[in-house]
């Protein structure tokens, strides 16, 4: 019996009259609810329990037998038995098998059983019962859809799940869950196009449920993504009550020779991208100048190398992945970090309500996302001068700070010793192009140039990552109608990430994705001598990977746009000994490079972090700038198609202002410091 407290004797005397008046049928559904209620948040859950379990014994032709056996389930639920819940919800199923949340609950919790079929199954149960709905039916129909989609999605049954997903989407296109999951699924598919109307739902609609992260990946139009940022800001974490939270104001640190309090927040914390990018910063941080907590807010892991590490150089190790956003931010506040550091973003299992609270005076947006938070909460983005030139801070609303380059790497990487090309699946003579890009980040576009380059270089293959053998099967066939044999493709299975790291050294060339290019990839490629090419875009992720390039010493693999980057491609492979000047100047660079010098790194970085922190003392931390963004909004997702591929410059900034004009004509709009300035709307 789950119980908290002991229960007091008046409590003990009403428990047993509940009890008589159960047995005798003389207990009514509503006193029953609200006394388990009761004795639930009084800590008496297990009462709650035997209340349940005698009224459903005494009352077995009660014409609502079947709700207390659903709150019966909960109750059990909620004491950690499971399977007494599972025994409670069939029991509900075979009184009413139309009760929606029952089929929910059931799947649920066979899904936290390990048992994902059979929850699966159970959803699918309800998806037939609910063809013909009513309202509540519309609702759990669509609630079951999506879990059967996210399932199925987490168990690498991609096509089912878009087909679940899909189902979700045209019974409430409002709702934005489903589509958001459906797009990235189409992506990581390479289902060109990626936005596919029907009847029942507009482009527009899909294009609206798109996440952040996924819209990088379909766009390059930083604007819109700022944009979107906002709005996604606002629906996933809206404006929590923070009545109860008074603002941190700033210690007076500055020339006291006190330690700046910082703290980094992610889920990624681990054997991932961004802790593999992150731990050998952490141990090179001046424990003089700064003391470092780290707030870890992933699923549990064991035998991590990667917090193994961080755990013995941070000064405080918190796993907060059980905390609720509000106890997390409490935590955060009571251990006076001044500056926090979010290094999720909107990225998976980000818990991006901590920052709403405002723990800490101070919060920056740094390392784990490609683009600005449009939040109201955080005030910095540390960035460098190739991904954010002055000329495109407009694109952010936070104040940009720069280090020499925004991708920290991890000098200390194990890696295991160099395959031959037979060993790695490949032919020894070919000249291999290849990438190691995510799925996602594989566009139409992108695919189409490599094809080019492959007809245009016979004999050549392309070697990029499984993306399970239905996708590959996909873009072999593609490539066939392009007039690529479809053996030139070589797809690698997934390896440890010291054979990975390994293996890609055996290639000749990595050709860049746009425009979501490569990040922690490219690092790993220069870092092993693999040369990559590469030209940036305006977005974020976009620009990436040319910073990457340029801090490793070699911009003459940076190209200024498609054409030239197939044009160098082509140009590599015809004339080897081009690339292998290259390959040795990357060589000769390697140690000297900005990409490899982690201890000027972490120095800069804490430059910054006391700049902010001085800023903020005098009353100086910025504001974000969130003028417009809903009008920006707009005319992004007018635009949207045309900013696929990729677009000038300045041709992108004439379109939005020719867009603004004709909005300004309808409706005068308040200037900005974007791209509707007081100097664009005089000159009216």
């Amino acid at each position: 019996m789950a119980s908290n407290t002991v229960p007091t004797a008046p409590a003990a005397a009403a428990f047993v009259t509940m009890l008589d008046l159960a047995r005798s049928q003389r207990l009514s559904v509503t006193d029953l609810f609200q006394y388990a209620e009761t004795r639930g948040l009084a800590g008496q859950g297990g009462e709650a329990i035997e209340i349940y379990k005698a009224w459903i014994a005494y009352n077995d032709t009660h014409p609502f037998l079947h709700l207390v056996c659903f709150n019966y389930s909960v109750a059990l639920r909620q004491s950690g038995d499971i399977p007494g819940a599972i025994h409670a919800l069939r029991a509900c199923l075979k009184l009413d098998p139309q009760f929606g949340q029952a089929h929910i609950n059931l799947g649920r919790a066979l899904e936290d059983s390990g048992l994902l079929m059979q929850a699966i199954q159970q959803w699918q149960s309800y998806v037939e019962l609910t063809k013909d709905s009513t309202a509540d039916r519309v609702l759990h129909r669509l609630m079951t859809l999506q879990h059967i989609g996210r399932v199925m999605e987490n168990a690498g049954l991609m096509e089912d799940a878009e087909n679940a997903l899909w189902q979700a989407i045209e019974l409430r296109p409002d709702k934005t869950e489903a589509g958001q999951h459906w797009s990235a699924l189409r992506q990581r598919q390479c289902k060109w196009p990626i936005l596919v109307s029907s009847t029942h739902v507009t482009t527009r609609q899909l294009l609206d449920a798109m996440s952040p992260l996924a819209l990088a990946c379909y766009s390059d139009d930083p604007m819109f993504q700022l944009a979107r940022a906002y709005k996604y800001n606002q629906s996933f974490v809206g404006r929590p009550d923070t009545s109860a939270f008074v603002n941190k104001t700033p210690k007076l640190k500055t020339g006291t020779g006190e330690r700046l309090r910082v703290g980094y927040l992610s889920s990624d914390l681990r054997d991932h991208a961004v802790g593999f990018a992150l731990r050998e910063v952490l141990e090179l941080h001046d424990k003089e100048s700064v003391e470092v907590y780290a707030y870890y807010c992933g699923d549990p892991v064991a035998n991590d190398v990667t917090q193994t590490r961080m755990k013995a150089v941070v000064d405080c190790w918190r796993d907060i992945g059980s905390l609720s956003d509000e106890a997390a931010a409490r935590q955060i506040a009571e251990d006076d970090i001044d500056v926090l550091v979010d290094v999720n973003g909107y990225t998976k299992h980000a818990r991006t309500k901590i920052f709403a609270y405002r723990p800490a005076p101070v919060i920056v947006n740094f390392c784990g996302y490609p683009g600005s938070m449009g939040s109201p909460f955080h005030q910095y983005m540390i960035a460098d001068e190739h991904i954010i030139p002055a000329e495109h801070e407009i694109y952010y609303s936070e104040k940009v700070l720069r280090i020499a380059c925004n991708q920290p790497i991890d000098r200390k990487r194990e890696i295991a010793d160099a395959p031959s090309r037979k060993e790695a699946g490949l032919p020894e003579d070919a000249f291999v192009f290849a990438c190691f890009n995510g799925m996602q980040k594989i566009t139409e576009s992108t695919f189409s140039q490599w094809m080019t380059i492959l007809n245009a270089t016979p004999g050549s293959v392309l070697w990029i990552l499984t993306g399970g053998e239905t996708v590959d099967k996909r873009l072999r066939e593609i490539a066939a109608q392009a007039g690529v044999a479809e053996g030139r493709l070589i797809f690698a299975a997934k390896a440890p990430n010291a054979k990975h790291l390994a293996r890609i050294a055996v290639a000749d060339l990595f050709l860049d994705t746009f425009p979501y290019g490569a990040h922690s990839t490219a690092g790993d490629a220069l870092t092993v001598g693999l040369p990559v090419l590469t030209f940036p875009g305006k977005s974020f992720a976009s620009r990436f990977c040319h910073s990457i390039v340029a801090a490793a010493g070699v911009p003459e693999l940076i190209c200024t746009g498609p054409e030239h980057y197939v044009e160098r491609a082509i140009g590599f492979a015809k004339d080897r000994q081009s690339l292998e000047a290259v390959r040795e100047a990357l060589k000769s660079r390697r140690a000297t490079s900005a990409l490899r010098d982690i201890p000027g790194l972490a120095r800069r970085l804490e430059e910054l972090y006391w700049q902010m922190q001085g800023e903020c003392e005098r009353g100086e931390t910025p504001v974000p700038d969130l003028r417009n963004l809903e009008l920006y909004y707009e005319i992004g997702a007018e635009l949207a198609d045309g900013n696929a591929a990729f677009v000038d410059e300045d041709r992108y900034r004439a379109r939005y202002r020719e867009k603004l004009k004709a909005w300004n004509d309808y409706a005068p709009i308040v200037p900005d410091n974007r791209f509707w300035t007081e100097a664009e709307a005089l000159s009216l």
